[in-house]
């Protein structure tokens, strides 16, 4: 059975990492580059979350996330080459439409933040089971509400995904056209709709049923089913991240 989730299964360093440490570096990563507005800080953190990947052996399942994202990002560095605020240098033309430096360069630094932090939170993603990370957070002192919101919103897309294909299966069973020329993929896709909407809303409705069962909103103080155990060099990379953070601030007040 396909696994709801974006998680990935492999055996790597980064996978050993604490959930807490991954969503430390995610704000490490946010941090330094607007503590540090520069494209090099940029360019550096991107390139350290892209060597995690490789390292936790997902960055395969990273392309198409920023494929999708590079629609987005050639909007802006359309927008800002053209219409800027600060643009005043011409860089080059193309017919009548003039596109400046000054636009261009901001923009690329927006496109560079843009895949830096896809980047940190798909190895938070794909390298993290959303039962650990849940159960990470919820040792922490975080609501099991939120939690269980959170785990939710973590699944969605692969449970809407693996539902969507399940009843593309069964169409195709019955003879339905569900490939081809685009009018075919698009009159296919409205028959699943309603399916799906149902599907979701009976699955939602077992899973609260499941969880009063177990006693989801007892008062009583609740207990871990299993004991998580990482290693002591995840205290050696918070410290790492935490000195990321300070030394960024003193360059930024300093020069």
């Amino acid at each position: 059975m396909k696994a709801l989730s974006l998680y990935e299964d492999k055996e790597s360093f980064i996978h050993k990492v604490d959930p807490i440490s991954k969503i430390f570096y995610i704000i490490t990563m946010i941090a330094v580059t607007l503590i540090i507005p520069t494209k090099t800080s940029a360019a550096i953190c991107m390139f350290a979350s892209i060597v995690c990947l490789i390292i936790g052996k997902v960055f395969k399942k990273v392309i198409p996330i920023i494929n999708f994202s590079l629609i987005i990002l050639l909007s802006i560095i359309i927008i800002q080459g053209l219409f800027n605020s600060s643009n005043k240098t011409p860089l080059f033309n193309l017919g009548n439409v003039t596109f400046y430096k000054e636009g261009l360069m901001y923009a690329l630094l927006i496109c560079l933040r843009v895949i830096n932090i896809l980047s940190a939170f798909a190895i938070l993603v794909l390298t993290t089971k959303p039962s650990d990370l849940i159960e990470a957070l919820v040792r922490k002192g975080l609501s099991a509400k939120i939690g269980y919101v959170l785990s939710s919103v973590l699944q969605i897309i692969p449970q809407m995904t693996s539902t969507m294909e399940t009843i593309m299966d069964a169409q195709r069973s019955r003879g339905m056209e569900t490939e081809g020329k685009l009018s075919t993929r698009i009159k296919a896709f409205f028959p699943l709709i309603g399916p799906v909407v149902m599907n979701s809303l009976i699955a939602t409705r077992e899973r609260s049923m499941a969880l009063e069962v177990r006693g989801f909103n007892a008062s009583n103080k609740k207990s871990f089913l299993n004991d998580q155990k990482y290693g002591n060099f995840n205290t050696v990379i918070r410290i790492v991240l935490f000195a990321a953070i300070i030394l960024s601030i003193i360059w930024r007040v300093v020069l």
